[in-house]
């Protein structure tokens, strides 16, 4: 009875894995979460402007809700990654561009 309840568990266990791993996306909740870092930071530095971080806030939140759209159907597809990737790239070099052009916030 043991051995076969310990072989169910562990072969949906098994099923389980492959599914999690197909929806979940690490690497792209850290870089978002470092890509908020960055703009608090800027703001408490004074190198953002409220416009500006309002701006790059909604631009994270449109990549959050497209990363959303692509985990709804249990899979996130290389091309999705790929294109949540771009984003995310993109986003960066405005983050970047926003702290280091010559606006302060007042």
């Amino acid at each position: 009875m043991f051995t076969r309840t310990f072989l169910v568990s562990l072969i949906a266990a098994a099923v389980a894995v492959p599914v999690y791993a197909q929806t979940a996306t690490p690497g792209v909740e850290d870089r978002q979460e470092r890509q908020q870092q960055r703009i608090d930071q800027g703001v408490a530095s004074g190198e953002l402007n409220k416009r500006e971080a309002a701006r790059l806030e909604r631009e994270q939140g449109r990549i959050a809700a497209r990363e959303e759209k692509a985990k709804a159907d249990g899979v996130v597809t290389k091309q999705e990654r790929r294109q949540l990737h771009r984003e995310q790239n993109r986003a960066s070099r405005h983050i970047a561009k926003e702290k280091h052009d010559r606006q302060k916030a007042r």
